[in-house]
């Protein structure tokens, strides 16, 4: 992953990609429940594709809030 750059080439917003993310690690919630509750929102994404970024994305994630490096 490129640290700058960590969604580039991505089929989905970074926006998208981050909100799944955080919905999983803040709350109880399965891969399952954030894919019904993105379908809700009209966004089609597979909970393997969701688990796939929680695996891919949270311990950069961790690493930013702890040391406050943004996104961008």
């Amino acid at each position: 992953m490129n640290p700058k750059q960590p969604f580039k080439w991505r089929h989905f917003q970074s926006e998208i990609i981050l909100l799944c993310v955080r919905w999983y690690l803040g709350y109880p919630l399965s891969y399952r429940q954030i894919e019904e509750m993105m379908q809700e929102r009209g966004v089609e994404v597979d909970h393997t594709t969701i688990y796939r970024w929680v695996q891919n994305y949270s311990p950069e994630i961790e690493k930013r809030a702890r040391g406050n490096i943004k996104f961008g």
